[in-house]
């Protein structure tokens, strides 16, 4: 199937995402993040130890199989997630909590405003740190700038993860957005 009608036949099928990760009108690109996503887009493991790892892709895995069936898909998702939040000073936690409310953890979610993938990524950025041929559909493209935007966002906002969250989503000065990732993080992805 051509990728454009896979694109068409997969709102069609309803599942593009409900939850559109910035307005559709194009916002002026910040150079200092544009600079991060390159650098992010260029690096080529995130665990203390062997047992550490097991014990949190057991656990997480356990809490995301009713979601993603296939083990082999949601373990790799799951390291790549780790990595790719620990690689920027994020907690896996809350990357996973953000992935649930962009994407319900679907790989190829499209939201209304165009965003794509786990993260729910604009595919401006792209174009505008020179890697047009990156696919935000790729889980690892996809947690790597996710990570790197929201990384950005947290510490342009002191730390103040609500006000993080709703840069990250477009809707700075709303509640809803943050409170859901947070609902999430302290309900399903919270460590134990």
């Amino acid at each position: 199937m051509k990728p454009l009608l896979s694109i068409a036949l997969i709102g069609w099928l309803g599942i593009i995402s409900p939850s559109a990760a910035v307005a559709a009108a194009p916002q002026p690109v910040d150079p200092e993040l544009r600079d991060l996503l390159k650098q992010a887009a260029s690096e080529t493991d995130s665990f203390a130890d062997r047992f550490d790892a097991e014990v949190w892709l057991m656990d997480m895995s356990q809490r995301l199989e009713k979601r993603i069936p296939d083990k082999r898909f949601r373990v790799e998702l799951l390291k790549n997630a780790h990595y790719e939040a620990t690689r920027t000073g994020l907690s896996p936690e809350l990357v996973l909590s953000v992935i649930e409310v962009e994407s319900n953890f679907r790989q190829y979610a499209i939201s209304r405003a165009g965003a794509r993938g786990l993260m729910q990524v604009m595919p401006f950025w792209l174009k505008e740190i020179g890697k047009p041929g990156d696919s935000l559909f790729r889980v690892q493209t996809n947690l790597r700038y996710g990570c790197t935007i929201l990384k950005y966002y947290l510490d342009k906002e002191r730390g103040n993860l609500r006000q993080a969250l709703a840069r990250y989503n477009g809707s700075r000065g709303q509640h809803a957005y943050p409170a859901k990732v947070n609902q999430a993080l302290a309900t399903r992805w919270y460590r134990q």
